[in-house]
């Protein structure tokens, strides 16, 4: 299969939900009181930036430019994190919940690519992981959520 501009695109615009994804998990854990919130979330910035990374050599492998930052819209969101977190009274059920928006917005980018038929089996296995382990974290995600509630 062939590495074409559309699937570096593609790959770039995961990069750049990677970068804010794990941004606003290490926000998410400043702004949280329970420790043990504090280390899934931290837990969870250290794998974004491994997915990073991950994104990043397979598009620097097909000789093309990654993005090298976040976008306007993750910064945006992070802000809102902040400032839910600060108005609401229980401030670990307000950022679980943005953090389980976050993360279903980045599954369905990663569910569109593990449809596409077009990608070398490195990229298609890479996708297929992270998308896997967002999933779990979703669904952790929501156990903390009960927890918290």
């Amino acid at each position: 299969m062939k590495y074409t501009e559309e699937i570096s695109n593609k790959l770039n615009e995961l990069l750049v939900k990677n970068y804010d994804a794990e941004k606003g998990y290490e926000n998410a854990a400043e702004n949280v009181d329970s420790d043990r919130l504090k280390m899934f979330f931290k837990r969870r910035a250290t794998e974004r930036g491994e997915f990073a990374k991950e994104i990043k050599n397979e598009i620097l492998q097909y000789g093309e430019e990654p993005k090298d930052s976040g976008s306007f819209k993750g910064t945006m969101h992070r802000n809102w994190m902040s400032l839910k977190s600060t108005f609401s009274g229980n401030n670990e059920d307000a950022v679980l919940e943005e953090a389980i928006k976050g993360e279903k917005a980045s599954l369905e980018e990663y569910d569109e690519l593990v449809t596409a038929k077009n990608l070398p089996p490195t990229i298609d296995a890479m996708i297929l992981k992270h998308r896997n382990a967002i999933q779990a974290a979703i669904n952790t995600e929501k156990l903390n959520e009960n927890t918290v509630s």
